[in-house]
């Protein structure tokens, strides 16, 4: 089997694009990251998914963003309610620019042209590292920048979900048999992963089921 770099958070992007993944017939190495987020359990939920979905191996890497800080998951500034304008204090500085770094290398170490990630254009909040200029831009990077660009058959970013709103990504994942009630999407989950309910990872999460008509398995609190 081919294999692949797939970014897993533990949120339901990141299940669906593992099960993506792995119908489009890749050997999944999954890749999440600890970057000092305050929403932990998140990284207990990517444990759980990576085991349900059966990927060939995963991977946690330590990445301290609270040392720079700058975002209200990674530095002690409240969460805020859903609602908001502009790009919200949740936008974590560099972060996917840094995720997708570490498995770009990975990538290379493993012989993978490919790269999965659940980045979203619709559903976004507003984050500039979720849009489809930058996916195209990290994918021309990653080219000009690896030796597997350079003399190997080029690396590829995927991005299955940047074009569905959260109903569609709901859908796709309940029909890949994805058990959302695995995932923690909550920006101020608790230790076991109960989800507040009110900030706008838990909005999004909560429309996206309602209007794909899909159960809501999410434990709040």
């Amino acid at each position: 089997m081919k294999k692949a770099v797939v970014l897993l958070s533990g949120g339901m992007d990141s299940a669906a694009v593992v099960a993506i993944a792995r119908e489009q017939g890749f050997a999944v190495h999954a890749l999440s990251v600890r970057y000092g987020q305050r929403h932990t359990s998140e990284l207990d939920a990517a444990v759980r998914v990576a085991a349900a979905l059966g990927v060939a191996e995963h991977k946690v890497v330590d990445v301290d963003l609270r040392s720079i800080g700058g975002s209200a998951l990674t530095a002690d500034i409240d969460v805020p309610e859903a609602g908001g304008q502009g790009i919200p204090v949740t936008y974590v500085p560099a972060r996917n620019t840094i995720m997708l770094s570490l498995a770009l290398g990975w990538a290379e170490v493993l012989g993978a042209a490919d790269i999965f990630c659940g980045v979203n254009a619709v559903d976004y909040s507003g984050y500039p590292d979720c849009r489809p200029e930058f996916v195209a831009a990290f994918q021309a990077l990653a080219n000009l920048a690896t030796k597997a660009g350079v003399e190997g058959a080029g690396i590829r970013v995927h991005a299955p979900l940047q074009f569905l709103s959260k109903a569609q990504i709901a859908a796709e994942g309940a029909r890949l048999g994805v058990d959302f009630a695995l995932t923690v999407s909550c920006y101020r989950a608790d230790a076991d992963g109960r989800a507040c309910g009110h900030c706008d990872a838990c909005k999004l999460r909560a429309d996206g089921f309602a209007d794909a008509g899909v159960a809501d398995p999410t434990a709040y609190v």
